[in-house]
């Protein structure tokens, strides 16, 4: 009679070439290994603030500030559509360049704390 389970397999591992990489493994070999992997932790990611501000986030950020300023004018202070949609288009003007100067001056201050902080050590 035919088996009607199939049998568990173990996931492939390496690459399609047939290289296995051992640095790879997600299991340590040895007890000292475990626990040089479990002292290490986890590799953490860059803090957001790490990178320098672009004009593509700043106008993104502006675009939604701008939207929800004229979506307010229209729905809370009941203001006629085309003074929502101008007063908006302005603070999209004016959102964009003060955003990426702002995150410009923040990202300078972070990166001269962080220069003093690397010359301490």
């Amino acid at each position: 009679m035919a088996q009607t389970k199939k049998k568990r397999r173990r996931k492939h591992r390496g690459t399609q070439g047939g290289r296995i990489d051992a640095n790879r493994r997600s299991r340590p070999k040895t007890r000292a290994e475990a626990k040089a992997q479990a002292r290490s932790g986890t590799k953490k990611r860059a803090p957001r603030g790490d990178h320098p501000p672009t004009w593509r986030n700043s106008a993104l950020r502006g675009i939604g500030a701008a939207v929800i300023f004229a979506v307010l004018l229209l729905v809370l202070f009941k203001r006629p559509l085309g003074a929502a949609l101008g007063l908006g288009a302005f603070m999209l003007v004016f959102y964009i360049p003060a955003g990426y100067y702002i995150d410009m001056m923040m990202w300078r201050r972070r990166e001269r704390a962080r220069m003093r902080g690397a010359d301490r050590s």
